[in-house]
């Protein structure tokens, strides 16, 4: 192997498709979405490079036509784990001395394999089986992921290319080595590219995976495998394992060689992760890294200089693009009494108007929402809306579960700030809207600031300058990604690194070089030129 020393390019954002009306994309997507939707497929483990069937399965289905089945998957149990966890160890002999540029160009290699040949493939696997519209799942499962894998590379080699000092009688080196055992990797449902980060993010630093997909993402997750090993992964270094979360969970916080846990999902799921490693800790070879992202009560605060038309888009694309299912989508928002006037009717016929149904049909804006769980509990809110002398549905509050799991976009005006729908993750088509009078602005903000245990994302709409710098101010600590009027989703690898704290996660910032310095255990080497050979020092002399 060269010694010489390697630059890797400044990557660029993966563009985003189109899909319009007489597109070649449209034409491809559209065939593919046919072909997944007549075909029922086995899912298996694979451990090692290995397929493994157990007999335990479950079903995929599409969230809008929970009749219809996509694949059938193999559920791994503690014997599986167990043996994910050799498999992976066993990989990481060889992977964790391959140099880095080796693990980087393998990875860049399958950022132009989903560029291309798999782009259509996992985009219609993210949207039959995870309820997704086209464009919701280009920007996640094709140019989202593809980010992750060009980025990270380019950000390795930041890392990489810091050395310490060195002094003329010593040469003082680093050594960026993985961590001393396996990552433990636990995707969600609701974007692909957060599955295939928490993968490769730690594999890429020379760390072996075991990584539990969420059951109702299976599908396209497992296409990610297939892109993996086209790409030149060794067999081992990412082992996919889907099933039982206690199962697979609890084998793998009592093994003594688990090194690191990535995390995407509930924030009560997260805090039992984080118990239970802490139960085991005298079991660790080492102290394990804990990175997670959680839940998230994210909000819009308007002063009375937003530009109105700004703000419906905002409200309109924050609360429900992808059904609210994501950590980020706005769930609250704070709008002054005068500009309330002005634009309720207009947001109210705008969220009416939207179209809703099978992901197959382009012209839908709002799609199902992930399993019956997930709308039991968000009709669960919507009821207590509805029951309330506090709270009115002023828009949507329908659902029917009937042969998909729809819910319309639904809004809700509350006169009490702390309704529950104002302060607890919902992570569905709900908006709620408290409206205040103009001269409490600041008060409004504080109120943000306190209300949720959550500080995932925010935004502030104004025109006001000398506002903004108040809500950027007060607000600081409510929002690891704040947005100034701009909705507070959508964050793009480079552009908006992604993460909050509080109750939100532990802000690793995915998306950049602090996530990816998480997964490594610096060593630093001195090599002393001219040795001393005498233990004394001058200052021990007689005068």
């Amino acid at each position: 192997m060269s010694d010489a020393g390697f630059h890797i390019p400044f990557p660029k954002n993966e563009p985003v498709l189109s899909y319009a009306p007489g597109s070649l994309e449209r034409a491809q997507l559209k065939a593919e979405l046919e072909r997944q939707s007549n075909t029922t497929i086995e899912i298996p483990l694979i451990i090692g490079g290995k397929e493994i069937y157990t007999g335990r399965t479950g079903k995929i289905v599409m969230p809008h036509d929970h009749g219809h089945v996509l694949a059938t998957y193999h559920k791994a149990g503690p014997e599986e784990t167990k043996m994910a966890i050799e498999a992976a160890l066993e990989a990481k002999k060889d992977w964790a001395n391959m140099s880095w540029i080796d693990k980087a160009s393998i990875f860049l290699k399958a950022a132009e394999l989903l560029s291309t040949k798999y782009r259509h493939l996992v985009n219609a696997a993210t949207m039959l089986g995870q309820g997704k519209n086209v464009y919701q799942a280009e920007i996640d499962a094709a140019c989202e992921s593809i980010d992750y894998l060009r980025y990270n590379p380019y950000f390795a080699s930041l890392i990489n290319q810091w050395e310490p000092v060195s002094s003329s009688d010593s040469f003082n080196r680093m050594d960026y080595r993985p961590l001393e055992g396996f990552v433990f990797a636990v995707s969600p449902f609701n974007f692909t590219a957060i599955a295939l980060n928490l993968a490769t993010a730690p594999a890429l630093m020379g760390n072996v995976v075991v990584w539990k997909p969420a059951s109702t993402a299976v599908l396209s997750n497992y296409y990610l495998m297939q892109l993996y090993k086209e790409a030149g992964l060794p067999d081992g270094v990412i082992n996919f394992v889907p099933g039982s979360g206690p199962d697979i969970s609890n084998v793998v916080f009592n093994d003594p060689y688990f090194a690191g846990l990535h995390f995407t999902g509930s924030t009560s799921t997260f805090d039992g992760f984080w118990k239970t490693i802490v139960e085991h800790m005298d079991t660790y070879k080492t102290y394990p890294r804990i990175v997670g992202e959680t839940g998230g009560k994210d909000f819009v605060v308007a002063h009375p200089s937003a530009d109105p038309k700004a703000l419906i888009t905002a409200l309109i694309r924050g609360a429900f693009e992808y059904q609210g299912q994501k950590c980020s989508a706005a769930s609250r928002a704070y709008i002054p009494q005068s500009l309330w006037k002005e634009i309720k009717q207009e947001l109210v016929d705008q969220t009416e108007s939207i179209l809703m149904g099978d992901v197959r049909d382009f012209r839908n804006f709002v799609n199902a929402v992930i399993d019956e769980a997930a709308f039991d509990k968000i009709m669960g809110y919507i009821e207590k809306a509805k029951n309330s002398n506090v709270a009115k549905i002023i828009a949507g509050g329908q659902g029917d579960k009937t042969k998909g799991y729809f819910i319309r976009p639904t809004i809700i005006e509350t006169q009490d700030p702390h309704f529950v729908t104002m302060e607890e993750e919902i992570f569905g088509p709900v908006l709620t809207v408290y409206v205040y009078e103009d001269n409490q602005y600041e008060e409004i903000l504080q109120l943000c600031n306190e209300t949720s245990p959550y500080g995932l994302t925010g935004s502030i709409f104004a025109n006001d300058r000398k506002a903004i710098n108040k809500a950027y101010e007060v607000l600081r600590f409510a929002a690891g990604n704040f947005y100034i009027n701009d909705k507070p989703t959508g964050a793009v690898v480079g552009q908006q690194p992604f993460g909050g704290a509080r109750r939100s996660g532990t802000n690793d910032k995915a998306g950049s070089p602090f996530n990816l310095l998480r997964w490594i255990s610096p060593r630093t080497i001195k090599e002393n030129f001219i040795p001393p050979t005498s233990w004394t020092y001058p200052f021990l002399q007689e005068e």
